[in-house]
């Protein structure tokens, strides 16, 4: 399961090339995280694949076409955690990885740490080979135009309505193994370093074998103070809730704060759903028996 944000994504206020480029996205990532599951290969390895596409489509907030900060660079978060040993990677405000998702499961795989941020992060991408790209390659010119428009309103510096957000993938593997990721570049004229919920373990991501598997999209600093993704596994876990009840229930304590934003779950029985607060929310879905639905608006099944 993926998604590719949650935010005021209706038929009138998204584009029907938007709308096509999205819907061919999500799908293209769907088909490389399945490829991986569908050779007996783990879930950590599958959504692994499947955000990397993300992250090379500039449709999406990841990577290439990622939202601009304040001073017009890019910032990139991105983590990923698996649910098997509850091994975790991740990495904050890097600005050459091509995909931070990748540098995130190089953290996890080849270094003591779970967090690394900034230069430090920038640094040991280098030195653990991870591709590097140049900082146009990441720019986008809608990217630019929408940096200038909300700079160009004094009273509306920051893209409080998380238009378009985060990417991110769970899954559940024939191991019955859970994992997820999420990479994003923040939101539009983000300032001072401003790090989100995405790369923080327990709130943006969250994977144990012994609940679910959560990647989340949205208010970060609602979903941060909250634990979402954590507090959706210990409401399985120990409340014995399923998906769908907690990540309803948590989304709802985001909403009573201010938040929007949505979650995709998945669990080690192979259920998997998705829930948002928000009009619409880039999202997909694949099982092993060849079932397949990628969606957007909030009234597609």
């Amino acid at each position: 399961m993926i998604h590719g944000g949650a935010g005021v994504l209706t038929r009138e206020s998204v584009s029907a090339a938007t709308d096509a480029a999205a819907r061919a996205g999500l799908d293209a990532a769907l088909t490389a995280g399945e490829a991986v599951l569908a050779a007996g290969g783990a879930a950590l390895d599958a959504v692994e694949a499947a955000v990397r596409v993300l992250e090379d489509d500039p449709t999406f907030n990841s990577g290439r076409g990622a939202v601009l900060t304040y001073d017009g660079g890019i910032e990139l978060d991105a983590a990923i955690m698996d649910g098997r040993t509850r091994a975790a990677g991740a990495v904050a405000g890097v600005t050459r990885s091509r995909h931070p998702v990748t540098l995130a499961r190089a953290v996890m795989d080849h270094s003591p740490h779970v967090l690394l941020a900034g230069k430090g992060a920038d640094v040991f991408a280098t030195e653990q080979g991870v591709e590097q790209a140049n900082p146009e390659w990441f720019l986008t010119p809608a990217r630019r135009a929408q940096l200038d428009a909300m700079k160009a309103d004094p009273d509306n510096w920051f893209d409080v309505d998380m238009k378009y957000g985060t990417v991110g993938a769970v899954a559940v593997d024939t191991h019955g193994h859970v994992a997820a990721a999420t990479s994003t570049g923040g939101v539009t004229a983000k300032r001072w370093g401003r790090v989100g919920d995405s790369p923080l373990i327990g709130a943006g991501t969250h994977a144990d074998d012994r609940s679910c598997a959560v990647s989340a999209t949205g208010s970060g600093e609602f979903f941060i103070r909250i634990g979402v993704g954590h507090e959706i596994g210990a409401r399985i876990r120990f409340a014995g809730e399923d998906l769908q009840t907690a990540a309803d229930t948590v989304l709802g304590e985001v909403q009573a704060l201010g938040g929007t934003g949505g979650v995709i779950v998945t669990g080690p029985g192979g259920d998997a759903e998705w829930s948002f607060t928000t009009p619409g929310m880039f999202r997909g879905r694949a099982d092993a028996a060849g079932t397949r639905h990628v969606a957007i608006y909030g009234d597609e099944a």
